[in-house]
């Protein structure tokens, strides 16, 4: 089987890039729409039409304040009608940046995405996700090509809550785990290949940043004062994590995220904590040492990310709730990227050695 490396045309980060975003519209195209919720819309108004003025291109603002859903996308692209726009720009977290990117699937634009918060890796990503109206996962549609520029203003993303931040390493968390298992099983990664080389490595590297860094990127988050580690840590989240997983490939954490969304309670949770959740039962199912899920369960706890199904919204679950939570998930074409087929019984276990082993059985 073949290897496909992909990535976006241009990653830009540091504090005030957002005043370049004219420039880069200038060389997609000379008209552009920014889709968001009403409160993005308004934090990048101004600094974005100031730039395309100096840029000499046209900007259009869309707000969206709904749903990720196939109603939802029929309405955006009803609100946006006949217009015309050679770039879509995605902004916001993973709903705005989503809902961005399914406009410029359905209109052939080309894609820019200006994240306001670093709380998932979607603004790399070609990827984007539909939901239904009871938030479960159904759809991830999937762009012809990878965004043409992406735009991380720390600056902006430093004002951001702590809990946004903490998310984003939640999801990047998991990328070597994952990368590693597709590799390890001879899986295919998110173009449908064989994973990457280069795909795996950024996903390691991602790790080693996460680990390192998370608490003193944390310490600054909601201050509008990027550090050096706030700098690695975002790169780690948006860029490495976003390249680990296309490239490199997705395991049992993110194909948890199917069975999650079937549940009340977790179904409701963040992406982030589902993915945090379903990482410690992929390193169950590993069969890790009793040194290594020590030590990950107390980065767990100083950096507040969620360890049960509790945390997430479903105290003492059933037998029956674990079952409809391992069907699904085996289900997920991710599951088959993991080094042995497993059993819905095995995923199960895994949930219950899990919840026994941080109080929650």
């Amino acid at each position: 089987m073949h290897l496909i490396f992909g990535a976006p045309g241009r990653y830009i980060q540091g504090p005030g890039v957002i005043s370049q975003i004219g420039a880069c519209i200038a060389q997609c195209g000379r008209s552009a729409v920014v889709v968001s919720d009403s409160f993005v819309i308004e934090l990048v108004r101004e600094p974005v039409s100031r730039s395309c003025k100096e840029a000499g291109v046209a900007v259009a603002f869309l707000t969206f304040d709904g749903e990720v859903t196939a109603n939802g996308i029929e309405k955006l692209k009803a609100s946006f009608g006949s217009g015309m726009a050679d770039v879509v720009i995605g902004a916001g977290g993973g709903k705005g940046i989503d809902a961005g990117k399914a406009l410029a699937d359905a209109r052939g634009s080309a894609l820019i995405t200006l994240p306001t918060v670093a709380s998932n890796d979607a603004p790399t990503s070609k990827n984007y996700v539909v939901y239904d109206d009871h938030h479960q996962l159904v759809h991830v549609g999937h762009l012809p090509a990878s965004p043409r520029y992406v735009l991380v203003d720390t600056a902006l993303i430093a004002k951001a809550p702590r809990q946004f931040l903490a998310m984003g390493i939640a999801d990047a968390l998991t990328k070597t785990f994952e990368a590693e298992q597709c590799l390890k099983a001879g899986g295919v990664n998110m173009f449908g290949a064989r994973p990457s080389l280069a795909g795996v490595a950024l996903a390691r590297e991602c790790y080693r940043l996460i680990r390192a860094d998370s608490e003193a990127a944390l310490a600054v988050a909601g201050s509008g004062q990027p550090n050096p580690a706030f700098e690695r840590v975002v790169e780690a989240a948006l860029l490495m994590s976003g390249l680990g997983f296309e490239s490199g490939g997705l395991s049992i954490a993110h194909a948890m995220t199917r069975g999650l969304s079937r549940v009340p309670g977790p179904r409701e949770a963040v992406h982030g904590w589902q993915v945090a959740y379903g990482l410690l039962v992929q390193l169950v199912l590993e069969r890790r040492d009793e040194a290594f899920l020590t030590d990950f369960l107390a980065f767990y706890d100083r950096v507040g990310l969620p360890k049960s199904l509790a945390a997430l919204g479903a105290p003492n679950p059933s037998d029956e709730t674990l079952r409809q939570i391992a069907e699904p998930t085996l289900a997920a074409a991710h599951a088959r990227n993991f080094e042995r087929q497993l059993t819905t019984d095995e995923m199960i276990a895994a949930m219950k050695a899990l919840g026994a082993r941080t109080g929650t059985a």
